[in-house]
């Protein structure tokens, strides 16, 4: 099969008909019609069902969405990544939770760069269950992730013991802001503290709920790590007999891509780790 019958396959699940297919791809019915008999003819089994209202998928049909979905997302990636850059022979690909971009991965790309002579380094912020899809499809070297998976050929090694700890600004203590660490968080979060279950004011991205209790006031929670410059400043305070919650941060990798530079890249951020001397403040004014 081709990566244009794949695409014409992913196109015709979103649009729910051949003809609004062809459209979308500006080619015409036959040649999605082509494209289809062609890929059910390859893969020995009928993937839609055709009626007046469009194109539903069959059974087999769904459980091949995901392979032509990691079909297109490889041949896109391959498309962006090469050729390799100029001197570079080989490339490494790590990526990292939102939350850690700054400074964990930055601090661990900066390293790479300085340290991996002749390697091309891609770096990627996503969440974390599309950093560990694309581990297990080989886009991704290695990943930092709060919740691994333990699939089969992953490689999961704990880097740090963090806590989620609940901060109130000391002059402006409310409103409580709920921060969405995940889904394990928020169970315990609910279980220990029903009263903050249904807050009316929540943010998905740590920084962000940061910079507003920063600017506006309130309480919620966050990393020691970030939070600690400001507790000892005095701007923040521990809220009294809170519940804290563990938040442990993960390195994940496939052991069927390891390899002496991948080694070399987890031995450069273990010792980043255990040296600990960046600024995890994720202040956005360097004032504050």
């Amino acid at each position: 099969m081709d990566i244009d019958q794949a695409r014409t396959f992913l196109e015709i699940v979103r649009s729910g008909s051949l003809v609004a297919a062809a459209e979308r791809l500006f080619v015409s019915q036959t040649a999605v019609t082509a494209r289809v008999q062609r890929l059910e003819q390859q893969l020995g089994c009928q993937l839609f069902v055709r009626g007046r209202s469009g194109a539903s998928l069959t059974p087999d049909g769904e459980a091949f969405v995901s392979y032509a979905s990691q079909l297109v997302q490889t041949w896109e990636a391959a498309r962006r990544e090469l050729p390799l850059p100029r001197g570079c022979q080989q490339m490494l690909h790590v990526g990292g939770e939102v939350s850690l971009g700054n400074p964990m991965m930055l601090g661990w790309v900066i390293a790479l760069h300085r340290e991996l002579h002749g390697y091309a380094i891609r770096s990627e912020v996503s969440d974390g269950d599309a950093l560990l899809r694309k581990v297990e499809m080989g886009l991704l070297d290695a990943a930092l992730v709060y919740q691994p998976s333990y699939g089969p050929g992953l490689q999961v090694e704990q880097l740090m013991e963090e806590k989620l700890i609940r901060i109130r600004r000391v002059d402006r203590p409310e409103p409580y802001v709920y921060i969405d660490w995940g889904d394990a968080f928020r169970r315990q979060h609910d279980a220990a503290l029903p009263e903050c279950a249904q807050a009316a004011l929540s943010f998905n991205l740590g920084p962000l709920a940061l910079q507003f209790i920063l600017d506006q006031g309130g309480s919620g929670y966050f990393r020691t790590r970030v939070v600690q410059a400001y507790l000892d400043s005095g701007v923040f305070e521990r809220v009294p007999q809170a519940p804290e919650f563990t938040y442990p941060t993960y390195l994940v990798y496939s052991r069927e891509r390891d390899s002496a530079a991948l080694q070399q890249a987890c031995a450069t951020l273990r010792r980043l780790v255990a040296a600990d001397q960046s600024d995890w403040s994720q202040r956005w004014d360097p004032a504050i």
